[in-house]
């Protein structure tokens, strides 16, 4: 496996194997956070892919979903506050009690 430097970027050769898998290597999963069990998202965009720790998927899609709020002027007391009258509705109309 050859390891180079670029920009602050880790730029490792691995090798696909006959079962299409590869190992990454360990000081990419340090500097990444990730381990075994740990789920990676691929993208393809043209010949190159990119793979994620899709807990960062998750958190960039966190923070994505915040600032739409904060721009929409929603607060999340108000957002919980809407959630909590739909529930009770949605109860009442379907069991006939209050959630």
């Amino acid at each position: 496996m050859k390891e180079v430097n670029l920009a602050e970027k880790k730029i490792a050769d691995v090798v696909l194997r006959s079962k299409r898998q590869v190992t990454l290597p360990k000081q990419i999963c340090e500097q990444l956070g990730i381990g075994p069990g740990d789920v990676l998202e691929l993208v393809v965009e043209g010949s190159t892919i990119i793979a994620r720790p899709r807990k960062v998927a998750a958190l960039e899609t966190l923070r994505e979903i915040r600032q739409a709020f904060e721009r929409s002027g929603i607060t999340e007391e108000e957002l919980q506050r809407t959630g909590r009258r739909i529930r009770q509705e949605v109860a009442r109309e379907r069991y006939g009690v209050k959630a």
